[in-house]
């Protein structure tokens, strides 16, 4: 039997089936990220596609098995309390801006997001398509990226992307929530930023000047030695460890562009069992670790997007009801979940942090 393409039938916290979070990369993706439009009608039909979304999965993607369509789909902070109210996942909150001279993680618009994965773009497109058709008038698209890969899993400033994915039970440890928030066993949260780059300055600078802002080598992808690479490259500066041990993440980044208007991106997706890891890696790349040592990709890369949402069990969008109330506002977002301590430690164990740089 097939297995349901939204949720994972192996690795993932017994309570619950999770989503298919740490399924294979794909040769096309689609990420569309809406706002949920005002009035209860609006909320009772992106209540209705939380219960729904995995029968359209099934439906397109029956069309060619082969092609593994999927899709995520993941709330926000405000669009959390509105549907659902109270219990919230501990983490979960706006997402954590950060910014230091001409360098900036923005915060933009962003109710649901559905990443939508197969080999084929067609597909993909298909089940965008019948996801706004369900939504028609209730929500109103904030942002929408075709994306592909290229060639061997590079992007488009020519290196390749994710050697250091984690995989197996690694990937399943790194992304869904355990025993720290057992409500949302099974769960995870994801972080979403559009990047632009200026592709005609990156292209000025050499190879040698290029491997040492990524720190791999650009051909044969070997990472630098310490001896040589610097401690602002990008990966020196998105390594995050707690108790002497790596915090992994989940990536699934993709090109995208439209060459006739001269726009060349990466769709930075990333998931994770706690979002600190994550922010913890911004403000090191935006701030510095130390302040100023940023990561010079940002001298030719600008976030134009930045979302924090929350990826619920299969189980928990199967049992939505359209009818459901909201049982209670909003708490307090500022105490839900501290920001990375600039010590560098993301405090996992005893949740506590000092205030982020905005």
């Amino acid at each position: 039997m097939a297995s349901d393409p939204i949720s994972a039938p192996a690795s993932a916290p017994e309570t619950a089936v999770s989503q298919l979070v740490s399924s294979s990369l794909t040769r096309s993706a689609i990420f569309l990220v809406v706002t949920i439009n005002p009035g209860d009608e609006n909320r009772a039909k992106a209540l209705s596609l939380c219960a729904d979304i995995s029968g359209l999965v099934r439906a397109v993607g029956f069309r060619d098995i082969e092609a593994a369509v999927s899709c995520i789909m993941g709330v926000g902070s405000g669009a959390w309390d509105r549907l659902f109210g109270s219990p919230r996942p501990a983490e979960l909150h706006p997402f954590r801006e950060f910014r230091s001279g001409p360098r900036h993680a923005v915060s933009t618009p962003g109710d649901l997001i559905f990443h939508i994965r197969a080999k084929r773009m067609d597909l993909c497109f298909e089940l965008a398509t019948q996801i706004l058709s369900r939504l028609a008038g209730a929500v109103t698209t904030a942002d929408e990226v075709q994306a592909f890969r290229y060639f061997d899993q590079r992007d488009l400033l020519g290196f390749v992307d994710g050697t250091e994915n984690p995989t197996g039970n690694a990937a399943a440890d790194a992304v869904f929530i355990g025993d720290e928030d057992p409500g949302f066993a099974g769960g995870s949260y994801v972080i979403v930023q559009k990047y632009l780059h200026n592709l005609d300055a990156w292209n000025r600078i050499s190879t040698e000047a290029q491997e040492k802002i990524i720190g791999r080598t650009k051909v044969a992808d070997i990472e630098l030695d310490d001896s040589v690479k610097p401690t602002s490259a990008h990966n020196a500066l998105t390594v995050i460890e707690e108790d002497g041990k790596e915090i992994k993440i989940l990536r699934d980044n993709m090109p995208f562009g439209s060459p006739g208007r001269g726009e060349f991106g990466t769709y930075f997706i990333g998931y994770s069992r706690t979002p600190r890891t994550i922010e913890q890696m911004l403000e090191n790349m935006f701030i510095g670790r130390p302040p100023g040592n940023y990561d010079r990709i940002l001298d030719f890369s600008t976030a134009v997007t930045g979302n924090l949402f929350f990826v619920p069990t299969a189980t928990f969008l199967g049992d939505v009801s359209p009818a459901q109330p909201a049982t209670l506002s909003a708490p307090d977002e500022t105490s839900a979940s501290p920001p990375p301590s600039k010590n560098g430690s993301l405090g996992i164990g005893s949740l506590k942090g000092e205030d982020s740089h905005e």
